[in-house]
């Protein structure tokens, strides 16, 4: 723990110090966010803050873990539990969410900004069975294994293990990149769900989880240097849905992804609020549950200020996150 506490707060400070260079790149790429005109009037003013700060995250979390894990690299019978699945999840859905947010910087045929959702999510979850598949064949070695709290051995669900955890990496992508709406909310959110898998994974003596999670958590802090209100540069997709896959992967992996719903309860809140959002309005004819969806934008519009809204989801995350621990303890 101690050595992956070491490697996390390099990996922040070595990320803070390139993360100036990519603002200045990124604006002078012209890599502008677009705002929503029917969201929340305070966020017209954010118009042209620089996207795609993700990278930040991805490249150094990437970077840090293949120089720490250089032996397992090298070692061969590693490579796929320690190194390829996580790491390549969190690559496979960056480059996704990038491709997404390039598509949005620039106008579509269709009229959509971005990638067509109904495309988007089939690439979602053929990354997601890939690594689903994976984790059962080789990380479980053909079970299907889940943590129940106060049960104290591993249950065996069978092969309903895959399609579970295609849901479980494909949808907390989408959660978290739902959740990345408000300045510093998405990274803050994601660093205190990953330092809870840290600590569990620390628990079980799976050390390349710690360092990975730990090294996220730096990668994540580092950003919301940039990030925290006013922002200098937005996530994005890029950045929002490796976090998101990368978690479900880490929760899978330490088997306790029953308990991820708990910890990751202000994404899980987001992503439901959302749908419930399309299907009130469908059911009757144009009226909204929400007086706007995500869940942050409706508290926006009743009067809570940015500030207080990424504050108060942080600490219900805190304290969800300690839930989760517990959860995994008994």
């Amino acid at each position: 723990m101690a050595f992956a506490l070491t490697i996390s707060g390099f990996t922040f400070l070595m990320a803070v110090i390139w993360g100036s260079p990519l603002v200045e790149l990124m604006r002078r790429l012209k890599l502008g966010a677009q705002i929503r005109v029917d969201g929340p009037q305070t966020h017209i003013t954010k118009m042209g803050t620089p996207t795609m700060g993700g990278v930040l995250i991805v490249g150094w979390v990437v970077l840090v873990s293949i120089v720490v894990n250089i032996v397992q690299l090298i070692q061969a019978l590693e490579i796929a539990e320690s190194v390829v699945i996580p790491l390549g999840v969190l690559v496979a859905y960056s480059v996704l969410g990038g491709i997404d947010d390039y598509m949005g910087l620039h106008p579509q045929p269709h009229g959509e900004k971005g990638m067509r959702a109904r495309v988007k999510i089939w690439f979602q979850l053929g990354i997601a069975l890939v690594a689903a598949v994976l984790i059962y064949a080789v990380v479980n070695k053909g079970r299907g294994l889940v943590a129940v709290p106060t049960v104290p051995v591993l249950l065996d669900i069978g092969i309903l293990y895959i399609p579970m955890a295609v849901i479980i990496i494909a949808g907390t992508a989408n959660a978290v990149n739902i959740t990345d709406g408000l300045d510093g909310l998405a990274g803050i959110i994601a660093a205190t769900a990953f330092a809870a898998y840290g600590v569990i994974a620390f628990m079980q003596k799976q050390q390349f989880l710690v360092l990975f999670s730990f090294i996220v958590v730096g990668a994540c802090f580092a950003f919301l240097w940039f990030n925290a209100k006013p922002a200098q540069m937005f996530m994005g997709d890029v950045g929002a849905q490796a976090l998101g896959g990368a978690l479900g992967v880490v929760a899978l992996m330490t088997n306790q992804w029953l308990i991820l719903p708990v910890i990751a309860i202000v994404p899980l809140s987001t992503m439901i609020s959302s749908t419930l959002q399309v299907l009130y309005f469908k059911a009757t004819g144009g009226k909204r549950l929400f007086k706007m969806a995500p869940l942050h934008h409706h508290f926006e519009l009743i009067g809570w200020s940015e500030t207080q809204i990424v504050q108060r989801w942080w600490l219900i995350g805190i304290l969800a996150a300690m839930v989760g621990i517990a959860l995994a303890l008994v």
